[in-house]
């Protein structure tokens, strides 16, 4: 299919970018993994696009500052994914980056790109969740951050405004003695999962589970973030933990999976990724 008629303004600047945008009626091209099938559906039918992709110099950089990862908007997943120091500051980033469909797509597609097209089967929106992230905004009539707590309305619905560019993710750096993972479950290498997590365990001093927490995909409308501190217990109950995530979580059943198996999945995947953030945080001790 070919997608329907559209202006194309290839923009020179940020602040060029945001005066396209002004209007209401136009879409970002970055990646453009998600935004060109979409087009192709028609699913979607903007009168014009613009192109972000000649503002690498603006948009195309990732930096650790004050105990936070910064993604600008032209990072691609590969550069996220290979990035040292992201992974040294907040090493779930490249955990779940590794993940995302395969690596065509994760050349081309955006991390900040991903996270704004809101798919709850998606990684970096449940990432974006667990390391209590946010958004930045920019429009014609100034800027905004939106919390990750706050961004995801709905399954591919953020709180992005029409006339808003995002222009930047930042994603808060692990604490100390904090193990992460990464787990998912999907029909073959590459296709969306049937259900996934992060997973952040920070231990105390005495190396007891002082807090743990799972961002959970494919399993809700939106990502799912559960605290499983007490579920967990001092010692650690990672089985008892995974069912006290299966409880919390409201899959929907399609075609790929039965809202049973979903559960169950995130019950498995939960102790599965746990044992793993527990071992990685008993090495940072």
């Amino acid at each position: 299919m070919k997608p329907p008629a559209f202006a194309y303004h290839r923009a020179r600047s940020v602040d060029d970018a945001v005066a396209a945008l002004a209007g209401g009626d136009a879409k970002v091209l970055a990646g453009g993994q998600s935004l060109v099938p979409i087009l192709n559906m028609r699913l979607a039918a903007p009168a014009a696009l613009v192109d972000i992709n000649g503002l690498a110099d603006e948009l195309g950089w990732i930096e650790v500052a004050d105990g936070r990862v910064r993604v600008g908007a032209l990072a691609r997943h590969t550069q996220t994914y290979h990035s040292t120091v992201a992974a040294a500051a907040q090493p779930l980033l490249a955990q779940a980056t590794g993940q995302v469909a395969h690596p065509t797509i994760r050349n081309r597609g955006t991390t900040v790109g991903s996270i704004v097209h809101a798919d709850p089967a998606a990684e970096l929106p449940a990432v974006l969740l667990l390391c209590d992230g946010e958004l930045e905004l920019r429009s014609a009539t100034g800027s905004r951050t939106v919390a990750a707590a706050e961004l995801f309305l709905g399954p591919l619905e953020c709180a992005l405004r029409a006339d808003e560019l995002a222009v930047a993710a930042t994603f808060a750096a692990a604490p100390a003695r904090t193990g992460t993972a990464w787990v998912e479950v999907s029909r073959r290498a590459g296709d969306y999962a049937l259900a996934g997590l992060g997973m952040a365990v920070t231990l105390a001093e005495d190396g007891t589970v002082e807090r743990a927490r799972a961002a959970y995909i494919s399993v809700g409308s939106t990502p799912v973030l559960v605290d499983l501190t007490e579920a967990v217990g001092g010692t650690p109950d990672w089985r008892a933990a995974g069912e006290y995530a299966a409880s919390m979580v409201d899959p929907e059943a399609d075609i790929h999976a039965s809202a049973e198996y979903r559960r169950h999945l995130v019950a498995v995947l939960t102790a599965r990724a746990g044992a793993q953030a527990h071992t990685r945080a008993g090495e940072a001790l």
